[in-house]
């Protein structure tokens, strides 16, 4: 058996509930690991352990008096450093927030507590939550564990990292331009963005501390390194707010698909708006061979919207118009200008295609931002019709396995590599936009490695709301040996 640190959340805790482990040995072994690899990696920057201990020793106090939380019960999990945590620095990368400790929990963090779990701690991110790169002023640089010349992604780096490194079982990320999916993707771990609105954003920053409305786009979402941990933590951080449990519960679908055999599957492998490398294009029809040889219906995906032509603009338009409220005047015309150079911004260098649209959103009056809306959900409704013909729904999740850390500005200056050539630096978020711009649930699943030694992920999307078939299929891949976390070496 691994070690404790490398166990998965549900055997942790099955042996916690059989009295085989208590809660403080196991917080002061994570403890342990923290302080034994975090040096190499950076991904934890914050930890409480005096209050982590004593909430280990009540968790096995109460526990040996018979008074259980709930599922998480004396589990210890480090937690992103955007969800806000009573009495715990909450910077968001940001130095004008090193000193913010919020007095009341986050949703998410009201839910995970009580359910049992205990905070050790939080995890590195981009300030404001704002890059696929985790670092900043405060805290440094976070390296991927499995390679520490490159990136572990963002935004929900320090998470990602954290898991593949072995210092926490679980983790809540959150996704808006693939935050979620792209680090888990980078660091060969699971990740999974659920559908709109399953899991409250109150206490998360950005927006602002003390922000209330749920923004556009974005979800918080679970990350582990299997499938039945995602699951077990989706139910503990989904569901209304407090003000709302009057008026509804969540019920979460069950999954539509139980074994490879009975699985329609469909594969969206590629789009001449946003090239992938080819040695993961290789691995994902490889992937849909062996899942036709199992008896699954593996099909070339077939829709309208299955194209980054339809999905980009409207996208790029609403991410726009969400960002803008945090840019500066002087950012909001600069965008406006990248918008009307649009045309000519191939000849400057690489190019993501539709990105002028992001230029718009960002200056554009409300009534605009009506009618985009307004398309986006014709759209989903729109999609429905694709679920109809297949469960799932198999895509790449960025162009390439873990970028090289690139800290140059501007951003827009930035390139990735793409066979052999380059490419925009934001085209690693054309690939998560179908999910993210309709609401779908998406599970970023690891695969294996690539040559240069880098794990990658397949992203499996599901129609509205059907986040356990997602989920479900990921534990299917592992249970068939074709997916699964593999530690780093030297890990």
């Amino acid at each position: 058996m691994d070690a404790l640190h490398y166990q998965s959340a549900h055997a942790l805790l099955e042996q916690l509930n059989a009295g085989e482990l208590s809660s403080e040995t196991l917080t002061r072994a994570l403890l342990d690991r923290i302080r034994s690899v975090n040096p190499r990696v950076n991904a934890v920057i914050t930890l409480d352990e005096q209050q982590a201990l004593a909430d280990a020793r009540q968790a096995d106090a109460s526990r040996a008096a018979g008074q259980v939380k709930g599922p998480l019960h004396g589990l210890p999990l480090t937690i992103k450093d955007t969800w806000e945590v009573a009495g715990m620095t909450c910077t968001a990368g940001a130095s004008p927030l090193r000193d913010h400790k919020p007095e009341r929990h986050a949703d998410v963090i009201e839910r995970l507590e009580s359910a049992g779990a205990i905070i050790l701690g939080k995890t590195n991110v981009p300030i404001y939550a704002t890059d696929l790169q985790s670092y900043n002023k405060l805290f440094g640089v976070t390296n991927n564990p499995h390679n520490p010349a490159h990136t572990p992604g963002g935004s929900s780096g320090g998470a990602a990292a954290a898991l593949a490194a072995g210092m926490t079982a679980l983790e809540v990320g959150s996704d808006l331009a693939g935050s979620i999916r792209t680090p888990a993707h980078f660091c060969g771990v699971f990740g999974h963005k659920p559908s709109r609105s399953l899991v409250s954003f109150r206490g998360h920053i950005p927006g602002p501390p003390g922000t209330q409305s749920q923004p556009d786009l974005a979800e918080g979402g679970p990350m582990a390194r299997n499938a039945r941990d995602l699951e077990l933590l989706l139910k503990v951080i989904a569901g209304p707010r407090a003000d709302q449990e009057r008026s509804w519960a969540l019920k979460l679908a069950p999954a539509t698909v139980n074994s490879l055999d009975q699985a329609r599957i469909g594969l969206w492998l590629e789009d001449p708006l946003c090239p992938v490398e080819p040695e993961l294009t290789e691995a994902y029809r490889n992937l849909g061979i062996a899942l036709a040889d199992r008896g699954a219906l593996v099909t070339e995906a077939r829709h309208p919207l299955l194209t980054l032509e339809h999905i980009l603009p409207a996208y790029f338009n609403l991410l726009g118009s969400l960002l803008s409220t945090s840019l500066k005047p002087s950012q909001r015309r600069q965008m406006k200008w990248i918008a009307r150079l649009e045309p000519w911004l191939k000849f400057l260098g690489p190019a993501t295609a539709c990105i002028g649209e992001y230029g718009r959103g960002v200056n554009q009056p409300v009534h605009q931002w009506m009618a985009w809306s307004e398309m986006r959900e014709k759209m989903r409704a729109q999609i429905e019709s694709l679920f109809e013909e297949v469960d799932v729904l198999l895509t790449p999740v960025t162009p390439t396995t873990a970028i090289p850390h690139d800290h140059s500005n501007p951003v827009f200056k930035r390139r990735i590599t793409v066979a052999g050539k380059p490419r925009a630096y934001l085209d690693q978020f054309c690939w998560i936009a179908l999910a993210t711009l309709l609401g779908l649930p998406a599970t970023s699943v690891p695969l294996g490695r690539a040559k240069n030694g880098l794990p990658f992920n397949v992203q499996v999307i599901g129609a509205p709301g059907m986040d356990l078939t997602t989920i479900g299929f990921a534990g299917l891949l592992e249970e068939a040996g074709l997916a699964g976390f593999v530690k780093p070496e030297g890990y």
